[in-house]
């Protein structure tokens, strides 16, 4: 269980798709994502359609590009960029949630040795799969530590193996705490705000060409800032 990223890194490169569904409040998103993404380097090209928009996005050297057709960035730029990593290092959810599918895939890296249990055999787009149900350490993931303040320590996950071992299908559900301070409810520090995220990545096509290059920058505004700002307020 614990080599399944490794055996899916060696193909260096594959198609995928993301589904995603968010929870919280009583309202439900929902978006769905296709495209490729480098293994071995971790850039990524997809397209994202939620609630009927489509949005281009890019991550690469850990720096989140997105265009959508139908809004402007700030100075009429049409690309908006967040550099993962500096989010990373102020919290380390974020980077992980924002939209990178190379760090969402990474999450297989921590399966513990415990918890595994053999669901059976599916197909996969008529590859011949086995299901399982395994459990990750969430203090093995970057940013853990404080991860598992708001996840919990460790995170279910199920996850579909080829006969080569390389993950065909990966889901994570997740709930995650947002702190009191987070919302304005009075009442929000006996009741914390929760968030459900359910998200399933498909790989396919392994060894694919990706061809990721970051846009212009004089087409591109940087919003890191802001987005360092959000999760300062939300600390």
């Amino acid at each position: 269980m614990r080599s399944a990223y490794d055996k899916t890194a060696e193909a260096e490169s594959a198609q995928m798709t993301i589904e995603m569904k968010l929870a919280a409040d009583g309202r439900t998103i929902t978006s769905d994502g296709k495209g490729v993404i480098d293994l071995a380097e971790g850039d990524s090209a997809m397209t994202i359609t939620a609630q009927d928009k489509t949005i281009e996005q890019r991550v690469v050297d850990q720096v989140l590009y997105q265009k959508s057709p139908d809004q402007k960035a700030p100075g009429g730029k049409p690309w908006i960029k967040i550099d993962l990593k500096k989010v990373a290092a102020q919290q380390g959810l974020s980077s992980q949630q924002i939209g990178d599918p190379a760090q969402t895939a990474a999450y297989a890296k921590a399966i513990t040795d415990k918890d595994v249990t053999k669901v059976g055999a599916e197909k996969i787009d008529g590859v011949d799969t086995t299901h399982y149900k395994v459990v990750v350490d969430v203090s093995e993931l970057p940013g853990g530590e404080r991860m598992s303040k708001q996840l919990g320590p460790t995170l279910p996950m199920q996850i579909w193996l080829d006969d080569e071992g390389r993950l065909r299908r990966q889901q994570i559900d997740m709930t995650i705490k947002a702190p009191a301070s987070a919302s304005a409810n009075p009442d929000s520090a006996a009741s914390p705000q929760q968030l459900k995220m359910s998200t399933v990545m498909e790989f396919s096509e392994f060894g694919t060409e990706v061809d990721t290059e970051a846009p212009p920058a004089d087409q591109v505004a940087d919003m890191t800032g802001k987005a360092l700002q959000g999760s300062q307020q939300s600390s």
